[in-house]
Order: C-alpha cells, then sequence, then structure tokens
C-alpha cells in the first residue's frame, strides 16, 4: 500500500507544506523557481510591497541541503525565491506576472547555461487561491508563446534557507564587488555573475 501525503511527510520533513510564517503579520508567502534564483531574487526585491526575499532549496526530498548537494542534482529541490509580501499593495497577479517575466518557461531543467533539475521552472503555492491564479496565469501566457511551457505548479514543501552568501547576492556585489541596486521600482538591467 502506498503511503500517503501525511505520512511520507511524517517520515521525511523535506517533504512536508512550507509552514513558516511570513516576516509580519498582514504579509503572505509566494515562492518561485526561474532558474538561478540569484538574478530573480533582485527582481522581486525591487517589486513595490515586497517586504523580503529570502532565497532557498524546496521541492526536494533531502532534509537540511546544501548548495553543493543541490548542485550534485540528485535532491529534487529547486532554487527558489521565497518571497514575504504585501497583498494589498501586491497582488499575487504582480508576483506572477514578474515571474514570467524573469525566465523562459518553456526550457526543461535550464536557464540559459545554467542546466540541472535545480534550475527548473515552478510556482509553488500556499493556498488554493494562489494555486488558481498560478494555472490561470500558465494558461494566458501560453497563448502568447509557441512552445509548451513546462512550468510546475505545486504546494509549496518546507523551505531551506540558502547559505547565508546567496541571500540579496546581486544586492551585495557577489563576488565582483558590483552592487546592484534593490530599490523599489528600479530598472536597471540586473546583470547575474557567480
Amino acid at each position: 500500500m502506498a503511503a500517503t501525503t501525511a505520512e511520507q511527510a511524517a517520515a521525511n520533513p523535506a517533504l512536508a507544506p512550507d509552514v513558516e510564517s511570513p516576516a509580519q503579520p498582514g504579509l503572505d508567502l509566494a515562492q518561485f523557481a526561474a532558474g538561478c534564483f540569484w538574478s530573480v531574487e533582485l527582481a522581486f526585491q525591487r517589486l513595490e510591497g515586497v517586504v523580503k526575499t529570502e532565497v532557498g532549496y524546496c521541492q526536494g526530498h533531502l532534509p537540511d541541503p546544501t548548495y553543493k548537494d543541490v548542485c550534485g542534482d540528485n535532491t529534487g529541490h529547486a532554487e527558489v525565491v521565497r518571497v514575504h509580501f504585501d497583498p494589498a499593495v501586491c497582488p499575487y497577479s504582480n508576483l506572477l506576472a514578474l515571474f514570467w517575466s524573469r525566465h523562459d518557461p518553456t526550457t526543461l531543467n535550464r536557464q540559459g547555461i545554467d542546466v540541472g533539475t535545480q534550475y527548473r521552472s515552478g510556482i509553488y503555492y500556499y493556498n488554493e487561491e494562489q494555486a488558481k491564479f498560478a494555472r490561470e496565469s500558465l494558461e494566458q501566457k501560453q497563448t502568447q508563446l509557441e512552445n509548451e511551457i513546462v512550468t510546475e505548479i505545486l504546494p509549496a514543501k518546507k523551505f531551506y534557507k540558502a547559505e547565508e552568501y546567496h541571500q540579496q547576492y546581486l544586492e551585495k556585489g557577489g563576488k565582483e564587488g558590483a552592487k546592484q541596486s534593490a530599490r523599489k521600482g528600479c530598472n536597471d538591467p540586473i546583470r547575474c555573475y557567480g
């Protein structure tokens, strides 16, 4: 007999839903995977109504993964940005619009030169309303594209925060030391570098 989702989550915390609370009352959470999390995070940081961003790993089976584990391409995790947002200022639809604009959702397990399952496209929802909006936005985006969208839309599993040096990486300047603005409304091109 196959184990239920609750039984799997009890046996493996990585498979449990993400039940952490937002940074402050009145905020909601959202998770997105759109390739390397550095540039995606900076784009969300610039969005009015986004109060906090965190990069990390979810949707995999290994508890407490490290960046090295995830890059090994066998944990099942995606590189994600978890967004704490004020829905009164930034509706979930604004987050979805930014998500679709930041990557090619028709490439399986890759964005540009980044290849591997951790670079897949995904929307990980916290409630059925988010799931509904995500599915509707995918259907609408598909009408604009010739190739089939491969974005997965799934419930948000446990979020594992990435190592501190990954947090706000491009805003801090990365290894090049060339800081990029996270100012709300900033339209400067986002340069991603390792």
